[in-house]
């Protein structure tokens, strides 16, 4: 079952990257977490319970680095969500310091010949505590096999109360930071996170503990509860994305002095009483902010008429994030970018129609000229928008 769950867990973090990692640069951290947490347990698997001589050899501090991945991950994943912005500062690379460390350190063990890592692999299957007693790190004799697998759960542990912490910073003055009133669904969302990761984490620690301690029934029947339980964890942190779509994609946000100037443009100022006591609809107000740019980009600065004009390049025109257009265009419009540049590019193909330019000019060349690349694209687009073709359209004006 844990191996099971480990794989489905790498899976699930190659589709979020997939699918999600250029619309909503977020989902980034949020894939790196899935995959180092689905690579800790299934080290745990490898190491505790497959029995496999190749498995251990192949993934026995080869991968351990990636673990210290976890926590990192998450609190950048936090911290992006809830400010909306996914950049690295400088200070961040900080945060990779373990994980550059234990790579550093595991190196020696990584350029050992086959043959000598098969044999590292029986010994570790024959009895898990051999894990402690072998000199697998370059400072192995500075701290305590025991406290090099502690380490692992304790750092993701300390980043886990960091990122609570930063995320009740965010909740208390929720209705006036960046994350908008209406889409409290996020820290719903990083609550059942949190709540799953630290089932799972904690149980994880438990289990490190009582597996070098001394075997008995009593510690048998512990350590199979805690399996169970870190198998909840583990569940439910792989299923509950799918219980939030919506964060996948990323969620229209936009600082409170810009959304009130235009809210303002619409709406009398409120008195200050009143302000306090009528939350705006931020949600509502920022579409609209994104329906206007839109609107009198394409209007005023024509970028449709560019063959390059795809969703990137239009977002730096409107000075918006991408997946904010992204989540516009799919959940407002119902239309892809694509077919609304399309849309336009086609509506001024047939003004150039209707003003005779077919007359000096082929339909290629006026496909062109309205900004499709290929005389292929510029008539299936433009038989999608007025369900006939480019000639039929010319041919029905000169009768």
């Amino acid at each position: 079952m844990l191996a099971f769950l480990s794989i489905t867990g790498i899976l699930l973090s190659v589709l979020l990257l997939f699918f999600n990692a250029r619309k909503n640069p977020t989902t980034i951290y949020l894939a790196l977490f899935f995959f180092a947490i689905s690579i800790y347990c299934f080290l745990q698997y490898v190491l505790l319970y497959s029995k496999s001589e190749v498995l251990v050899s192949i993934f026995f501090f080869n991968t351990t680095f990636l673990t210290y991945l976890i926590g990192p991950t998450l609190y950048l994943y936090t911290r992006s969500i809830l400010t909306d912005n996914s950049r690295l500062k400088k200070s961040d690379y900080l945060h990779f310091i373990p994980a550059l460390v234990f790579l550093i350190a595991s190196l020696p063990h990584l350029f050992l010949t086959w043959s000598y890592k098969m044999e590292i692999a029986a010994k570790i299957v024959d009895n898990s505590q051999f894990m402690i007693i072998y000199n697998s790190y370059s400072f192995h004799g500075l701290i305590s096999g025991l406290v090099v697998f502690l380490s692992r759960p304790i750092l993701a542990f300390g980043y886990l109360v960091w990122s609570v912490i930063l995320f009740v910073k965010f909740y208390k003055f929720r209705n006036q930071s960046r994350v908008l009133s209406h889409q409290l669904f996020i820290f719903k969302w990083l609550i059942v996170l949190f709540s799953f990761f630290s089932i799972l984490i904690i149980s994880h620690a438990v289990q490190i503990i009582q597996s070098y301690a001394i075997q008995n029934v009593i510690v048998f029947y512990i350590t199979s509860i805690l399996q169970f339980i870190s198998g909840i964890g583990l569940i439910g942190l792989l299923i509950s994305p799918f219980f939030f779509p919506a964060i996948l994609y990323g969620l229209p946000q936009i600082p409170i002095p810009a959304l009130m100037k235009t809210v303002a443009e619409k709406e009398p100022t409120p008195t200050s009483t009143e302000a306090k006591s009528q939350p705006y609809e931020f949600e509502k107000d920022y579409l609209l902010l994104i329906k206007q740019k839109v609107e009198v980009c394409m209007s005023e600065l024509q970028p449709y008429l560019q063959p390059d004009c795809n969703l990137a390049y239009f977002a730096k025109l409107v000075k918006l994030p991408a997946h904010h257009l992204a989540y516009y265009f799919r959940e407002e419009k119902k239309q892809a970018f694509n077919d609304y540049r399309n849309e336009w590019r086609v509506n001024h193909a047939k003004k150039l129609i209707e003003d005779g330019k077919t007359v000096e000019l082929t339909l290629e060349a006026i496909g062109l000229l309205s900004g499709f690349s290929t005389r292929n694209t510029f008539f299936i687009a433009f038989k999608k928008v007025e369900d006939i073709s480019p000639s039929a359209y010319v041919a029905r004006l000169t009768k």
